[in-house]
């Protein structure tokens, strides 16, 4: 990776300037020039190294349905299973993970009510039935990779408040949303070219971000690395049993460990899942990621009765949120 890239995904993670021209001044600030700062951008992309560069979207903050599900899917018809599942345009990201729940996956609809519905046709099109675990409280959500010159990378926490109240959001809302939910216009004015897709001017666009961004409809605008791509190639999804009463306490303890990206309680499905609690621990391998799910243990303490790992051994779909359509 080149010094340009690394410096950008260094420090564009957790935010850009919203102004009139945001690349010429990051491009300023990191000593280089603006077409060459877009054009690193761009290739970042094409490369897989970042995911997405743009606005992060919280749909519970816009009224929208998001909510994490699963499935026991026999071995033969895995893949066959896969495949519908995938079809639905309301799944976002659909993972293997290896436990007797083996398909994991995120559902995201415009409304609340949308997500019953598409849990009934993933239910009749597969005849399997599926577990439902919308999110109880969100803890924390967010990421920040710090890379060396080596390539070397280490994680910290992004300082993002949580929001968990609904935000009404108009057309011109809406409008924005659909301009920028697959990511920001890659040139040098993307605010104007914003406001051209919406019938307004460049400063109402940038004052929607700044409101958005306040009430937490927007979580942050920036650049999303692929954890995968750049070496964090083991992710484990660590749930625990904890004690009702000690749930905010300790959700809100191991959301602010450095190597966290997600923390949320969800409902538990017993007898088959006791767990109330989800962290998403990242690693360069499952040793690592042990290692670091050990130290969430040590934190919980007696309050946790019961804890496991779920690897995600495949990436079955990851096409991102569509919030609006």
């Amino acid at each position: 990776m080149d010094e340009l890239s690394r410096r950008l995904i260094n420090h564009y993670q957790g935010g850009i300037p919203i102004v009139e021209r945001p690349f010429a001044s990051m491009a300023a600030y990191l000593g280089y020039d603006e077409d060459s700062l877009i054009s690193t951008i761009n290739s970042l992309l094409d490369e897989g190294l970042l995911s997405r560069f743009g606005p992060m979207y919280n749909s519970s903050c816009m009224g929208g349905g998001l909510t994490l599900s699963a499935m026991s899917v026999p071995e033969e018809r895995y893949d066959r299973i896969a495949g519908l599942v995938n079809s639905l345009p309301e799944i976002a990201h659909n993972y293997r993970r290896e436990h007797e729940l083996n398909m994991w996956f995120v559902i995201a609809t415009e409304t609340p009510e949308g997500i019953p519905e598409a849990i009934e046709s993933i239910e009749r099109l597969t005849g399997i039935p599926v577990y439902n675990f919308p999110k109880t409280r969100e803890f924390y959500l967010g990421l920040w990779l710090v890379l060396d010159q080596q390539g070397n990378i280490t994680t910290r926490s992004i300082d993002v408040p949580v929001h968990n109240n609904e935000t009404i959001i108009d057309e011109l809302d809406r409008k924005i949303i659909r301009a920028t939910q697959r990511g920001l216009p890659l040139v040098r004015s993307p605010y104007s070219k914003i406001a051209a897709q919406c019938d307004c001017d460049t400063e109402t666009v940038m004052a929607r971000f700044h409101r958005m961004l306040g009430n937490g409809v927007v979580r942050r605008i920036g650049a999303v690395p692929n954890h995968y791509r750049l070496g964090l190639r083991s992710n484990g999804m660590s749930v625990w049993n904890i004690s009702d009463d000690r749930l905010n306490i300790l959700g809100d303890k191991i959301g602010k460990l450095d190597f966290i990206s997600h923390c949320y309680g969800r409902p538990r499905h017993l007898p088959l899942w006791p767990y109330n609690l989800f962290a998403m621990v990242h690693g360069h391998n499952s040793e690592e990621v042990n290692h670091k799910v050990n130290q969430i243990a040590d934190l919980v303490g007696a309050d946790c009765n019961q804890q496991d790992v779920l690897f995600s051994s495949r990436i079955l779909k990851k096409s991102g949120l569509r919030l609006v359509a």
